[in-house]
Order: C-alpha cells, then structure tokens, then sequence
C-alpha cells in the first residue's frame, strides 16, 4: 500500500443544474486571467495605456486557442480520423488536448494582428506578456490533473500521481506526476524571464524569446518522461524534436538581436509621453538655464557698482578743479582790466 501520493480528482466536471463547469476550462481561464494581468502592469512600466494589453489579447486568446486545438488534432489525427473513431471529437476541447506549440504560433499570429491595429511594436508586447504566459501554462496544466491525462512512467516516488480512471485505455495505478513537474517548471521559467528582464533589460523581444528557449529545455525532459501515444522520428517523440528546434530559434534570435538592436525600446506605444520624469527633466533644464542667466545678470552688476562708487569721488574732484580754474580766470582778468 502507497503511503503517500496525488489522488486524481473523482470527476473532471460539475453540474450547476443543467450547466457544466469543468476543470479543465476553468484552469485556461484563470490562466489568461493571470496573464493578462501582470502583462498589464509590465506594459504600463514599459510606457504603455493600461487595457492595451487586454485589447490586444482579444485577438490573441482565440487564435491561440485554435491554434492550440489545430496542433493536437494534427500531430495527433489517429484519435480522431482512424477508424471507429468520430471525427467531431476534434472540436470538444473540453476533453483535454491543446498543443503549446500551436497555441502560441497562432496566438502571436492574433497578437499581431491587434498590436498593428494599434501600432504597437509586436516583440515590445511579446516581451511585455511573456512571463505572464508561463504563469497561464502552469495554470492550465492543472486541467491534465482534473482530465486525469498527460502522466508519465509508472513509479512509487512518495508525490506518484494516483490514476484511477481506466477509460481511453488508461491502466489504473501510480505515475510520474508530468503536468505537475511541466507546472513547476513553468514558474521557474516566469521568474527567470522577470529577473533577466530586470537585470539586463531587455528587450525587442529578447525576453520573450528567453521564455521559449527556457520552455523548451525544461519540456525536452518532461516530453521523455511520458507515455501516452506520439510520433516517434528517430527514436524521439515529435514534440521533443519540436522543442529541440525552437530551442535553437530562440537562442540564435536572442544573440541576432542583441547584435542588430541592442537596448530597450524607447516608446512602446504611439501617442503616449514619454512620461513625466522626462518632461519634469526638461523644465528643470530650462528652470536652472534661467536661474544662471539672473545669477550671471546679478553678479555682473555686482561688479559694476563698487567701479560706479570709485569713480563718483573722481568726478567730484574734477569738478571741483574746473570751478576753481574758472574763478582764477576771472580774477586775472579783473585785475587786467
């Protein structure tokens, strides 16, 4: 008998009256709930409107959704197509089965398309989100725990994961806790992103690109780690070659960019100042370019009075000289005449 362990939730989903409220969905949406609001409070640091970040993700979550869904259903066409299966399973997404990979090309697709509306720098935005996603896909892999899916090996580590559901041709027993370590992992990789940001600034999506090649190492291991069915190429599972390849694309546009556009972007969003430390900056110049022209003005009067003071007595004798010459000469002249 195990003496500790996860048990797996008795059901995914509840009834309120006829209305059901499952696990799953309601993971995704805390999650974007999550990462929408601290993509906010970045943005707004970054120099941008509060709600942009919102407005933009209207776009973004439903592309991302779809794209999500369209990469499990592709990579995974057996369930659905093969025979004896119906093939309007595809559009139950409540049931589990979104692809990250998928979910976030199209998601940056949508993102796009709202930030141009804007005209907003797509990798500021991307930069701005990115630590947020992490935190939405440690969120949403908590739906895997309610549909009982996504486990690895069989184990009997103390934190084993306890399944209990046979459908779908599960076997009942204990197993490496996957959702839970790609959980953990994803967290780590949100405060890596918030830390490097901070510590390096970065930016035109560097930050963002961080996050993926992040992702992708801790993914590569937790990928070899499960069992339920994938393509194989070579011996690896399809999403470890994918993990491997975007790895790879997000180390070289980080060390690309870095040498293309080194910094931060200065403006993130048209329309916006600057902000009011540089406009009080600029009246603070101005202020103190005023002061020193009065203070110059003060001094150099300063200077010219003591030589106004000096120069009184000299005038006084000098007309005290022409008076008495004008008195001699007219006495000369009387004792002539």
């Amino acid at each position: 008998m195990e003496l500790a362990y996860i048990p797996s939730p008795s059901r995914g989903v509840l009834y309120l009256g006829p209305i059901p409220l499952r696990g799953y969905a309601f993971c995704i949406i805390i999650g974007v709930f999550v990462a929408v609001w601290l993509g906010n409070k970045r943005w707004i640091a970054r120099g941008g409107r509060a709600g942009t970040v919102a407005d933009i993700a209207v776009w973004a979550v439903p592309f991302g959704l779809v794209g999500g869904r369209l990469y499990h259903v592709i990579t995974d066409y057996e369930l659905y197509f093969s025979p004896g299966r119906d093939w309007v399973d595809a559009f139950k997404v409540w049931q589990g089965g979104l692809g990250i990979w998928g979910a976030i090309a199209l998601g940056a697709l949508g993102a796009w398309i709202g930030a141009r509306r804007r005209g907003i720098p797509m990798p500021a935005y991307a930069d701005a989100v990115a630590p947020g996603i992490a935190f939405a896909q440690a969120i949403g892999r908590w739906g895997n725990w309610f549909n009982q899916e996504l486990y690895g090996r069989e184990t009997h580590v103390p934190w084993a994961l306890h399944i209990t559901s046979s459908e779908g041709g599960r076997v009942p027993g204990y197993y490496h806790p996957t959702f839970l370590y790609e959980s953990l992992w994803c967290i780590g990789v949100a405060f890596l992103v918030i830390w490097a940001d901070r510590r390096f600034k970065l930016g035109h999506g560097r930050a963002f690109a961080l996050y993926v090649a992040a992702y992708c190492v801790g993914r590569g291991w937790i990928e070899y780690m499960r069992v339920d069915d994938a393509h194989h190429i070579l011996g690896l599972r399809l999403n470890d070659w994918t993990a491997m390849i975007v790895f790879l694309l997000a180390v070289a546009y980080i060390v690309v960019s870095s040498k293309l556009r080194p910094g931060r972007e200065a403006v993130v969003e048209p329309g916006v100042p600057d902000g009011p430390a540089d406009g009080a900056e600029g009246t603070d110049e101005a202020e103190g370019k005023a002061e020193a022209e009065d203070q110059a003005e003060h001094e150099a009067q300063g200077r010219a009075e003591p030589d106004a003071v000096e120069a009184e007595p000299d005038a006084v004798e000098a007309d005290a000289s022409a008076a008495e010459g004008e008195k001699d000469q007219a006495e000369s002249a009387t004792k002539k005449s």
